[in-house]
């Protein structure tokens, strides 16, 4: 096969997974039904059948793929919020504020994390891989207490989860008050001072990039 041809086939082929993941994700959004068959999934995503066993093993493996994938847009939306904030534990406090603000604009991101719940946040992708970076950087500065890295993760995690859930579900809630509220009472746990963690938690948010 020439270059040229290659090229062709891997980018149809890289066309037939994104298909098959933005399908995924559809579904998940919708209702969060993970028992949709691979051909109705097929279907949806308009390839053939066969074309789902080319990219995936099974169905967990596309609904974790999909998850992943609307996980990494979220948090890029984030991150281009918190460009120039270099301090690790301004980059979470402000990290989960941001998360609270753009619960209303991505609200199909949203549903999905309201499907798959705990698990699939605290996998290790996306807003648990920067989460876990900030929290490191944090611990390694003396800036967070030494605790258990695994353990403080979770407990944020299940914070961020249960934040966006309110957010999302109750839009009369006044978002960013909450979110304050909850990151400030997070901070001061994982170790600086009650004023600290105040001043951080209503610090004003970055500006989105122009």
């Amino acid at each position: 096969m020439s270059v040229t041809g290659r090229n062709r086939f891997e980018r149809r082929r890289s066309q037939t997974r994104q298909a098959l993941v933005h399908a995924a994700r559809e579904i998940l959004a919708e209702s969060g039904d993970t028992s949709t068959s691979i051909r109705a999934i097929a279907e949806r995503a308009d390839v053939g059948f066969g074309s789902f066993y080319n990219h995936f093993t099974c169905k967990p493996d596309l609904f974790d793929a999909a998850v992943a994938d609307a996980l990494e847009d979220y948090a890029e939306a984030i991150d281009d919020r918190l460009r120039g904030v270099e301090d690790p534990v301004e980059r979470l406090a402000d990290g989960m504020r941001l998360s609270a603000h753009l619960a209303g604009s991505h609200p199909d991101i949203m549903r999905i994390l309201c499907h798959s719940g705990l698990g699939r946040l605290c996998a290790g992708h996306a807003l648990a891989r920067r989460a876990k970076r900030d929290m490191e950087q944090g611990m390694a500065s003396g800036r967070f207490a030494a605790v258990d890295p695994v353990s403080a993760l979770t407990a944020l995690n299940g914070s961020l989860l249960a934040l966006l859930q309110l957010c999302f579900t109750l839009p009369q809630v006044d978002s960013d008050q909450v979110a304050s509220k909850m990151v400030e009472m997070l901070l001061h746990l994982l170790g600086p001072s009650a004023d600290e963690a105040r001043g951080l938690a209503r610090r004003p948010l970055p500006s989105a990039a122009s």
